[in-house]
């Protein structure tokens, strides 16, 4: 089998830079994978060096980015695949959703990139948009939470 160590380094930097452990490139009867250990000592090491949070924390409504609250995690809609999020369908463009906008089931949420392919992500019941819980651009991984609708 001839490997083509360009893309095996290509794929190796693009690792590194979305965070991924993780990619797979098929191509006809020819398939590179490209993975990386995460080491649990790397992991314990960002969760001492995280600030600790206030003493009386009060969420804002819309506020971007991870929420620990499991009850307020159980109407989110999660990412079916790994990928990018993408809040808007093109650079500059009004976002999907914003945070308090009334949605319904089938409604474009946002839109998750996955080997450049770009995939819809859908309401999955009608509510309110509560919270964005990524960003635009950010990787994203499977089952991760990405919009809770109430």
């Amino acid at each position: 089998m001839n490997v083509d160590s360009a893309l095996v380094r290509e794929l190796a930097e693009m690792l590194a830079e979305t965070g991924l452990t993780e990619i797979e490139v098929e191509d006809g009867d020819r398939k590179i994978r490209v993975s990386r250990a995460v080491t649990a000592a790397a992991a314990t090491v960002a969760a001492v060096a995280a600030p600790a949070p206030a003493a009386d924390p009060a969420p804002a409504i819309g506020a971007v980015g991870v929420d620990a609250g499991k009850t307020a995690l159980a109407n989110a809609v999660k990412s079916p695949m790994v990928g990018t999020a993408y809040l808007s369908a093109e650079p500059g463009a009004a976002n999907f959703v914003e945070v308090g906008q009334a949605v319904k089931a089938g409604d474009t949420l946002l839109i998750v990139e996955a080997m450049k392919v770009m995939n819809a992500i859908p309401a999955t019941r009608a509510g309110t948009v509560s919270k964005i819980l990524v960003g635009n651009a950010e990787p994203v991984e499977f089952d991760q939470p990405l919009v809770v609708i109430d």
